[in-house]
């Protein structure tokens, strides 16, 4: 990867270009191409907020509803974490304590969070390749009819082995939509909206968590196996509608464009906006820039398996996407996760752990706009993440200190170390919780974006794992015990996230994906992506390059044929 002195990265005057070896040949047939790309891309840097919504109003339903299956996925995984403090589901499926109370061990409950976490790495790896092949539609569908026949081991298990298995398959699915959806809502909506778009996507994990809260408070006074089977039948409420709507979505035009399948991309963007409301559209130039782009990343990325990943300026994409990821279970986020099994430990009735858990999803929603009010007053996603990190290791130390207080003012103590965790959910959602949605979207190659997303999610996975198992033993009274105190262990990972993001973690605010692309590749340093100038339109488009053509085509075709 070729790298830039600082003398470089800071001149005010000259935009920074792709080096020479990525120079693509310039022919006659393309310059009408390169042109079409450079007002398409002027248009999107000059396009308001406002502006966006008018001319993508399409696109943001379209977006919504694709990441409603986040809200599905929300609602699934939080039943887990939360009937762990639910008194019927633990006498079903626990042990008896010699004080007459019933518990799930801690070494099932690692085990039961960890099955989630297997399947959906085993789910994210299958939709590197899958939604790559097939497209996201039908990917989509494909998973939300295997959830539909999962949701029955739910419903009739009979023990916590039954469980366990649910807990795999149905983590196949939920790994494909995690990224499936961040990467369908990035590529269909213009600059101007992206960011609003694929944080969103956190948006809709709290609606689902908040969902299945007051699902299971509602069942407190239910003393039979309904109180626990009538949340996992509600699963059954979500797949049947969203199969039906996303059967009439169109395509992700950019997937289309990597297809080959010109065309058929510009029809799927003309479902995406209204002309009507915006004038200065042209649909051959947006799609142009997507031909463009597309074109410098082949030249730059010479393949687009998981190994490609790793190779040249693809390994720092990747790298940062992983971190990203992973950063939001290092800030203490699987803490947060046993909120009501944490509260009660600490003291909290049942009734009243289960309001803060309510009252922390609902502070989940909210934070997404708070997050959207900042940025658009010009506060940029590095700077969110970096200072929202120094917030959560704050508070994570506020909470280790509480337990101190003694035990004669246990109750005390234990309400405000749930006021202290809702705080802890508020800063976490204005900044690291939604924000990382939009960072890991956009630091990766259109070409790669499916498999580097895909990788730092797993990463997301990995570190949960460890966190699950690690959790349940800091908080269980028959295991660590450490209470209040674990409040230590994650505040001191915390500061190293601030660190490594200070460093490493770059601001692509306001940049188009060819832009993010050329800083990339000449190694800029992320404290200086933001005031680098670039001009990624001094190169133009070689005709005659050639690679594989559209899935089951069985020929090599040129760029021209493909493209053109």
């Amino acid at each position: 990867m070729a790298s830039i002195s600082s003398k470089t990265a800071n001149n005010t005057t000259a935009p920074l270009h792709f080096p020479a070896s990525d120079h693509l040949e310039e022919t006659t047939s393309n310059r009408n191409l390169t042109h079409n790309a450079r007002l398409a891309t002027e248009k999107e840097r000059n396009m308001s907020l406002w502006q966006g919504i008018k001319l993508y109003p399409k696109a943001v339903g379209w977006s919504v509803l694709i990441s409603t299956l986040i809200v599905m996925e929300g609602y699934d995984v939080c039943l887990l974490s939360n009937f762990y403090g639910f008194p019927q589901f633990n006498e079903k499926y626990g042990t008896r304590q010699p004080d007459g109370s019933y518990q799930i061990s801690a070494a099932w409950q690692a085990g039961l969070s960890n099955g989630a976490n297997v399947g959906e790495i085993l789910g994210l790896f299958l939709n590197g390749y899958v939604s790559e092949r097939f497209g996201y539609r039908y990917t989509c569908m494909a998973c939300l009819t295997c959830i539909i026949g999962f949701t029955a081991i739910f419903f009739t298990a009979q023990s916590v082995v039954d469980l366990q298995v649910a807990e795999v398959l149905c983590g196949i699915p939920w790994g494909v939509f995690q990224t499936l959806t961040i990467s369908y809502a990035a590529e269909v909506c213009p600059v101007a909206l992206r960011g609003y778009l694929t944080t969103y996507v956190n948006f809709c994990w709290g609606l689902g968590q908040t969902i299945g809260i007051g699902v299971i408070k509602s069942m407190l006074n239910r003393h039979d196996e309904w109180a626990y089977r009538i949340p996992y039948a509600l699963q059954w409420m979500w797949p049947v509608p969203l199969l039906i709507s996303i059967a009439l979505a169109p395509e992700s035009p950019w997937w289309l464009v990597r297809k080959g399948r010109i065309n058929a991309a510009k029809r799927s963007m003309l479902r995406l906006t209204s002309l009507n409301r915006e004038t200065s559209f042209n649909v051959d130039e947006t799609v142009a820039m997507m031909q463009h782009t597309t074109m410098l990343e082949e030249k730059i990325t010479k393949g687009s398996s998981y190994l490609d990943c790793f190779r040249g300026s693809d390994l720092r994409r990747t790298e940062i996407v992983c971190m990203v990821w992973a950063i939001q279970n290092l800030a203490g986020n699987s803490f947060s996760g046993y909120s009501t099994y944490f509260l009660q430990q600490a003291g909290v009735p049942t009734s009243k752990s289960y309001d803060f858990a309510l009252g922390q999803y609902g502070i989940n929603m909210a934070g997404v706009f708070g997050a959207w009010f900042l940025m658009s007053w010009g506060v940029g996603r590095r700077t969110l993440y970096l200072y929202g990190l120094c917030g959560l290791c704050s508070m994570l130390f506020v909470m280790g200190f509480l337990g101190l207080v003694p035990k004669a003012h246990r109750e005390t103590g234990a309400l405000a170390t749930g006021a202290i965790m809702i705080c802890w959910a508020m800063i976490y959602q204005l900044t690291v919780g939604t924000v990382c949605y939009s960072l890991v979207a956009e630091m990766s190659t259109r070409r790669l974006q499916i498999k580097t997303v895909v990788l730092g999610r797993n990463l997301y996975n990995i570190v949960g794992i460890v966190c699950s198992v690690l959790t349940p033993y800091m908080l269980n009274p028959t295991a660590w015990n450490w209470g209040n105190y674990a409040g230590f262990f994650w505040a001191a990972i915390c500061f190293l996230c601030i660190i490594y993001t200070y460093f490493r973690v770059p601001e692509p605010r306001g940049r188009s994906f060819a832009e993010l692309d050329l800083l990339f590749e000449r190694g800029v340093s992320a404290r200086k992506f933001q005031s680098t100038k670039v001009d990624v339109f001094e190169d133009d488009v070689s005709e005659y390059s050639t690679f594989e053509a559209p899935t089951g085509s069985g020929k090599e075709v040129n760029v021209g044929e493909k493209y053109l």
